[in-house]
């Protein structure tokens, strides 16, 4: 099984975007989702639940953020990313396609993302 990088700082960072953007901009909730957003060029940010079983199922998205060069993090829990995105249910993954209030934070979260 493959275990997939998680750093605390960056994940509180991604709730973070997640929640402001959910509130003031807009998210696109669900593997599916967030795949159509980046494919189209729409995704800021792509926040992926590092605890998703078969992980099979969110492989693909780190290597199309890359290809698409489209910050791309992953967070320890698809609970917490849930809640950071308001909605009831644990989230595989979730598209930022337009910021809001979370523009900072996003924009942070990609400088640091694009030194590792």
């Amino acid at each position: 099984m493959a275990k997939f990088e998680v750093h605390k700082e960056l994940a509180d960072k991604a709730y973070e975007a997640v929640s402001l953007a959910k509130a003031s901009g807009k998210i696109r909730k669900g593997v599916n989702e967030s795949t159509k957003a980046i494919e189209r060029g729409m995704a800021k940010l792509v926040v992926v639940a590092a605890d998703v079983q078969p992980e099979e199922v969110v492989m693909h998205l780190p290597v199309l953020c890359d290809e698409k060069k489209v910050p791309c993090v992953f967070v320890p829990s698809k609970d917490e990313l849930g809640k950071a995105a308001g909605i009831g249910v644990p989230t595989s993954s979730i598209a930022v396609t337009e910021e809001g209030e979370g523009r900072g934070v996003v924009s942070d979260l990609a400088k640091k993302l694009a030194k590792k």
